[in-house]
């Protein structure tokens, strides 16, 4: 029989008992606790029970004598079964099961005589922010599960919001020391700091692993000290030098066996959901290393009269969709996944390799599905029109860029020369005319050279080299831009939502800044109006011209809003766009697989469109897919820092040409003509004065000798320190700086502090 005053919660309505004298049952009180959707505490047991006076006093001693017994946890505010979890808690993600659903347990959980319960992650399109993965802590709601459940877990639970990394367990590389124990060397550039270990609290750790470590608390005096709990493996074994970056941004580098039985099963389409487009000659150009083609292309001039000399242009792009169905295990794993990585040493892909390597990859004489789009241009270069289809193709061959380049320039080996004439040939003339329009476009013109690391047969960097920039590679880049317009302007004709790839104007702050860098070169910026990508190339070419090209190309770069996936619409302007969505990658990018099933969608191309709950998910997916590129952005550069350290730590003391590359208060960084590394230089390490850092000529200036160092600055250094671990590297300058003035602030009165390191140039100063 209900209580005649009906509680403020639901538990309470539902499982609280009329008693005309006495104290509840400790049974009731435990259903009532158990049943309850919200934190429980004495109050609330007491209003639900009725309990007045002095049966208050003896409801404390009963919730004491049931935790004693081991029926709850807690006595005061908060109260829950001993069993039992709280509707809204921390639970860290401790692996996947068969299904590719993430485990976790309590973040806390304070019972050693009891395993903690297992917890089943549902993971939802909508959830916010970026995908969790293994070893993140969320604040999740759980739903406990009926016993019997085949998951074989206590709850499951429904992400509300990822949380920071526990500072207190970090990774590090293990490092042993003769006698016992060890030191655990840091992963991360901000905390160059070692922790000891004490012998026993290495685990099974050896020389050189990657370990998961805590660092022992309440210890007020003395050095640090860290324990090991959990081995990950060796970084420098052959193929593993990726093994930081995985673990510190929890990535997925496996997939769960339930994804890869799923891909087993798939099957290619047939000519009745497909054109047949296989007597089009298509070809690939790719990488030499390329594991996977999904895009191939092909050219020829226009036979519509009405087009006089014009070009058809088409290009097929690997029909990604008919494969990863809306909502199935892949297409949920590619989601968490968000696009694949690409480290010196190893692929994180975002389908398994059944698809992207095999079903998906346009093969060498192969038959395989595609959408293509035939788009045709004038004499000028501009689009007339195109149209999408859903088809079977068939690549005659697959070239390398400078294999295609080669042939076009007069040195055609065996597999490109019987391509020459028939297909390279016309390629290269569309390509000619479709560079007019985007020359009359005028795109931002930055050709900054990429540098890439190139490993030898035990995985250690043997090279690193910067490949150059061919005409091939602007043709294949230009027909991809085109596809991708082709697609957003289909997509927005039909009136269907889509994900944008969206790159904003440059911020007020950041142009002010750049103005300001730029009039100290006596190089003007457009102070009113519209600032559009056309002056920025007006810029890079006075620099240029003045030699300085790559400095002034660094610093626009900077000035650049960051390139974004979005369901609204923001242009591009890189690209001097007013619409653009990625089309051209659906095998490595998870964005470019809404934006075909938004095409199957609109364009009527068979069932595998884009579904309603997608579209009302847009803008989550959209966040969710930019966050996963900036990590696995992270996750690539950071690797190949820490190769670069190892490759460069048996050089310590040698001498190196550089750029100033970037200005801090504490120091400056400087970027290896040679290799491309970049290092810190410390300003306390640069001897003689006390230096301040002036933003508007980005330059460190010191205050008593008016001597300094500005962005871009050609300059001498010493290697001090490698931390390959860390991807740290530490410099002296052995230059002298070049006389700027003082800064704005005046400068001290008494003379400069005496500082370490003082660099070879003011030694020679002192004698």
């Amino acid at each position: 029989m209900p209580p005649k005053k009906k509680p403020r919660s639901k538990p309470r309505t539902q499982h609280a008992k009329q008693r005309s004298s006495g104290l509840p049952a400790k049974a009731d009180i435990l259903e009532f606790i158990q049943s309850a959707s919200s934190h429980i505490g004495k109050r609330e047991i007491a209003r639900a029970f009725q309990l007045k006076g002095a049966d208050k006093i003896d409801l404390k001693r009963l919730l004491r004598e049931m935790a004693d017994e081991g029926l709850i946890k807690g006595r005061g505010k908060r109260v829950t079964a001993a069993d039992k979890l709280p509707p809204v808690t921390v639970i860290e993600i401790t692996a996947r099961d068969g299904d590719g659903e993430f485990i976790a347990h309590p973040a806390r959980w304070d019972d050693e005589s009891a395993a903690p319960p297992r917890i089943l992650l549902i993971s939802r399109r909508s959830d916010p922010g970026p995908a969790p993965g293994i070893g993140d802590r969320v604040l999740a709601r759980l739903t406990r599960l009926e016993e019997g459940d085949p998951s074989d877990a206590t709850y499951e639970a429904r992400l509300i919001k990822r949380l920071p990394r526990e500072p207190s367990q970090l990774l590090g590389i293990f490092r042993t020391i003769a006698g016992g124990g060890g030191a655990i060397a840091p992963i991360d550039k901000k905390q160059l700091r070692e922790w000891s270990v004490r012998q026993g609290d290495t685990g099974s750790a050896r020389d050189g692993d990657l370990v998961r470590f805590e660092i022992e608390k309440g210890r007020r005096f003395g050095p640090m000290r860290a324990q090991v709990v959990e081995l990950i493996g060796n970084p420098d074994a052959q193929g593993a030098v990726s093994l930081i970056a995985l673990h510190s941004f929890g990535l997925p580098d496996e997939f769960p066996e339930t994804v890869l039985n799923d891909a087993e099963k798939l099957s290619a389409p047939s000519l009745k959901s497909h054109d047949d487009l296989r007597d089009i000659p298509f070809i690939t150009i790719d990488p030499p290393d390329a594991r996977d083609h999904d895009d191939a292309v092909w050219a020829a001039p226009d036979d519509d009269p009405a087009n006089s000399g014009g070009w058809v242009v088409m290009v097929g792009i690997a029909d990604v969709a008919h494969f990863v169905k809306s909502d199935s295990l892949l297409d949920r794993e590619a989601l968490t996944r968000g696009n694949s990585i690409y480290f010196p040493d190893r692929v994180v892909p975002m389908l398994p390799e059944r698809i992207s390597s095999d079903l998906c990859s346009l093969r060498e004489d192969e038959d395989r599905a595609c959408l293509c789009v035939r788009m045709a241009f004038d004499a000028s270069g501009n689009k007339t029109g195109h149209r999408f289809s859903r088809a079977i193709m068939r690549s005659r061959a697959r070239l390398s860029y400078a294999q295609a380049q080669a042939a076009i320039d007069g040195k055609p080996d065996e597999a490109a020369a019987p391509l020459l004439e028939s297909i390279l040939r016309p390629l290269w003339q569309a390509y000619a005319v479709l560079a007019k329009a985007r020359d009359k476009r005028g795109p931002l013109n930055l050709d900054l050279p990429e540098r890439k690391v190139v490993l030898g047969e035990d995985g250690q960097v043997e090279r690193i080299v910067i490949p150059p920039r061919l005409e091939a590679h602007r043709l294949i880049e230009e027909f991809m831009i085109q596809s991708n317009v082709a697609a957003a302007e289909t997509l927005e004709a039909k009136r269907s939502p889509l994900i944008y790839r969206a790159h904003d104007a440059p911020s007020p702050e950041k142009l002010e800044t750049l103005g300001d860098f730029l009039a100290s070169l006596s190089i003007d910026l457009p102070r009113s109006g519209l600032v559009k990508p056309e002056h920025f190339n007006h810029i890079l070419e006075k620099a240029h011209a003045a030699d300085m090209g790559q400095l002034v190309s660094e610093v626009v770069l900077r000035s650049q809003a960051q390139a974004v996936y979005s369901a609204a619409n923001a242009g591009h302007f890189g690209l001097n766009l007013r619409r653009y969505a990625h089309f051209t990658s659906p095998i490595r990018r998870y964005a470019d697989l809404i934006v075909h099933r938004a095409l199957i969608r609109a364009c009527g191309l068979g069932p595998d469109g884009l579904t309603g709950r997608e579209i009302g998910e847009l803008e989550q997916i959209a966040q969710n897919i930019s966050d996963t590129e900036r990590r696995a952005i992270a996750a690539e550069r950071q690797t190949v820092d820490r190769l670069i350290a190892a490759f460069l730590a048996d050089r310590i003391g040698a001498v190196f040409a550089a750029r100033v590359s970037g200005l801090v208060r504490t120091g400056l960084f400087v970027r290896l003509e040679e290799t491309g590394a970049d290092g810190f230089v410390p300003a306390s390490s640069i001897g003689g004065d006390y230096f301040r850092h002036d933003e508007r000529r980005q330059a460190l200036i010191g205050d008593r000798t008016g001597m300094g160092y500005a962005l871009g600055d050609s300059v001498e250094v010493r290697l001090i320190e490698a931390v390959p671990s860390a991807g740290a590297l530490r410099f002296e300058i052995l230059s002298d700086g070049a006389y700027m003035a003082a800064t704005k602030k005046k400068a001290r009165k008494a003379a400069p502090r005496k500082r370490k390191g003082r660099n070879r140039a003011a030694r020679r100063r002192q004698r």
